[in-house]
């Protein structure tokens, strides 16, 4: 079933201000994307895989140079989009995201291994290979090397350490260089581009054959949740989830006339992972004069299980219910096609601005 068939519309248009000046030039195409941003998110990544698989669909008739920056789950997408088949590997990783069940007496090591396995199941033997070689997109992957507490694993230490970095983040986001660095993963023919100066201290490590799968790990690893990572051809150290600094890559997405292609969960674009619980820390409108941000509206959130994208508190949410956990998130998966739908029927109108809503 397409959008246009539906009384709602299923996707969020919203656009910075260049942008709009741009698309009322000229209607998209996909030549003028150079960017695409992935949010931290995990399961959640479940309920775009329709929306994905669009865009990289459409992408791929206009091959060039294009930046896709991860976070967390958004690292392990565009490590899919860049596979010979992204419909499929997007489909791969919704899938056997899906099908995770986790024992009840699960320790943090166990789930680590489980982690592990699903990546090299969604991505196969070849898929490390794919990214490093693949002839238009330069992949990066957000971490953060831990500092103080937050280098243990224990949860005498990290809980506190935690506990410490949200204080710290009230006071002020850059206090958040006590507890962490940035480390910016690459393809060693990025153009970094949207590398940030914020005062935070970032670090480049660029990708190879030796740290990738580490890289991809560690993007994912959030504390308490999974074990830190160490990365080949860096400091020693622990290397964690991204997100935790750049939970919706609020960096400066500004590049000449390049489109950045926002596919996101939402219509917020929140700083780090700290400032979800802060609704005054809000992005910078000068990081995203260029965005255009595509997410679920209101309407299709509410007509989906539990009214919203699957997330990580459903594990919890339906304990011992696995079975009708794994239905509504293929629901969530399969509903996800009218998002990817509505993405070509705005295309094909010649992108009206009439549904785009400013950023």
């Amino acid at each position: 079933m397409t959008a246009i068939h539906i009384r709602f519309s299923p996707l969020r248009i919203r656009a910075g201000h260049h942008a709009i000046s741009l698309l009322r030039q000229h209607s998209l195409s996909a030549d003028k994307v150079g960017s695409l941003p992935g949010a931290a998110g995990g399961p959640k990544a479940i309920g775009l895989c329709g929306l994905d698989q669009a865009v990289f669909g459409w992408l791929a008739a206009s091959p060039r140079p294009r930046e896709l920056v991860g976070a967390s789950i958004g690292s392990w997408r565009f490590a899919c989009a860049m596979q010979a088949n992204p419909q499929q590997a997007l489909a791969r990783l919704a899938e056997r995201y899906t099908a995770e069940c986790y024992a009840d007496n699960v320790d943090i090591t166990g789930i680590t291994a489980q982690t592990r396995l699903m990546l090299q199941d969604i991505l196969g033997t070849d898929g490390l290979q794919a990214i490093l070689q693949h002839p238009h997109y330069r992949l990066s992957l957000l971490l953060v090397a831990s500092h103080g507490l937050l280098r243990h694993e224990t949860p005498a230490l990290l809980l506190p350490g935690l506990a410490l970095c949200a204080t710290l983040n009230g006071l002020g986001r850059n206090l958040l260089r006590h507890c962490f660095s940035r480390v910016i993963c690459h393809d060693a023919r990025s153009n970094l581009h949207f590398a940030p100066h914020d005062g935070l201290p970032t670090r480049l490590l660029a990708l190879s054959e030796h740290n990738l799968a580490a890289a991809l790990m560690g993007s994912v690893a959030i504390p308490g949740v999974l074990h830190g990572v160490s990365l080949p051809g860096s400091a020693a150290g622990v290397y964690r989830d991204g997100g935790l600094l750049d939970y919706h890559l609020d960096l400066p997405f500004v590049w000449q006339d390049d489109i950045t292609l926002y596919p996101h969960f939402g219509p917020r674009i929140v700083p780090g992972w700290f400032d979800k619980f802060l609704p005054w820390r809000q992005h910078q409108p000068s990081h995203h004069g260029n965005t255009l941000l595509l997410c679920p509206s209101a309407d299709y959130l509410a007509r989906l299980p539990g009214g919203k994208l699957p997330d990580r508190s459903d594990f919890k949410r339906y304990r011992g219910q696995d079975k009708l956990r794994q239905q509504q998130w293929r629901t969530a998966c399969s509903e996800s096609q009218r998002l990817g739908d509505a993405w070509q029927e705005w295309l094909a109108r010649g992108c009206p601005l009439d549904v785009v809503e400013a950023l």
